[in-house]
């Protein structure tokens, strides 16, 4: 089974006069030129298509009318193979980019955390955090496929307030757990993986202590860092010039341990020219900034025999 996973950067179907326009990989709120659009999400498909994965968890996917006009009108047309499972449930991003999952093999159970407070897993909430506010910014998508478990998640960004986000991002961390070690009580057998944007900046704040620290140490095992660490980035910030690696394979010890073998592979041939730190070649059609096929790079890895 080969898995991937990719920050679509704003997928959003938007309707114009009665046309269907796919917004492109830019943020909402930065203007950009939204001629280039078609171009982004043209790329976004080869990129998908060159890596070709099994299952695929996606984040920053508007909602599922979205997921499946970029499906049937950009993979089908590249020429991809269908996914017939598309799983794109409502969150709680105020902008709706919610977290989402494209699979070959049907899903054998899927559930939703949007709604899950502090009081529904017994914790303590921080000082001045409203408890019936709920804890994951989106979602922590729960997906079961055949023998393995996806939690696809995204964590709160590091802004505007990073002490904040921090506290958030802990938060999502602590529940991302509760919910891990309710759900399994087999550690030598049991097959998880959380994936997805944990959006943990190199420099997290808060005494330089990692937010998803609860989740990264003697819980899973992160898999990126079968990467050597100069080659572990997959973001790039143009408005600092800095490299990150907010994208994480984060799995359980028995699956780590039945693939000891197994590498990340990070796909940056979307990303635009001005990541000067890829020397690779790009898809056709990327540009400086844009067109691209997002600001993240794409991460597969392989799991033989399933």
């Amino acid at each position: 089974m080969r898995i991937a996973t990719l920050n679509m950067q704003n997928l959003k179907l938007e309707h114009d006069e009665g046309r269907e326009i796919l917004h492109g990989a830019r943020d909402s709120d930065v203007p950009e030129d939204a001629g280039l659009d078609t171009i982004d999400r043209s790329i976004t498909a080869q990129l998908l298509k060159e890596i070709d994965a099994d299952v695929v968890a996606l984040q920053e996917v508007f909602d599922a009318e979205s997921l499946d006009y970029f499906h049937d009108a950009y993979l089908l047309k590249a020429g991809m193979r269908a996914y017939p499972s598309r799983i794109c449930l409502p969150g709680n991003d105020g902008r709706g980019l919610d977290v989402a999952l494209l699979s070959r093999r049907p899903p054998d159970s899927v559930k939703s955390h949007a709604s899950l407070r502090l009081p529904d897993i017994s914790m303590e909430p921080p000082a001045g955090f409203n408890i019936d506010v709920p804890i994951f910014r989106r979602d922590c998508l729960m997906v079961t496929i055949g023998q393995i478990t996806f939690l696809v998640c995204h964590f709160k960004s590091p802004y505007p307030d990073v002490e904040k986000a921090w506290i958030t991002r802990r938060l999502e961390t602590l529940a991302t757990r509760h919910i891990i070690e309710a759900n399994f009580r087999e550690s030598e057998k049991d097959l998880w993986l959380i994936i997805g944007d944990l959006n943990e900046p190199d420099k997290p704040g808060k005494e330089e202590d990692r937010a998803i620290a609860p989740i990264e140490e003697e819980f899973a095992v992160d898999l990126m860092r079968r990467i050597p660490a100069s080659e572990r980035w997959t973001y790039f910030d143009p408005g600092t010039s800095s490299y990150h690696c907010p994208d994480a394979l984060l799995a359980s010890r028995a699956l780590a341990a039945r693939w000891p073998d197994a590498k990340p592979v990070i796909v940056r041939r979307g990303l635009g020219r001005e990541t000067s730190r890829f020397h690779g070649t790009r898809l056709d059609g990327v540009g400086t900034h844009r067109p691209h096929a997002s600001d993240h790079a794409a991460v597969f890895i392989d799991l033989d025999g399933l």
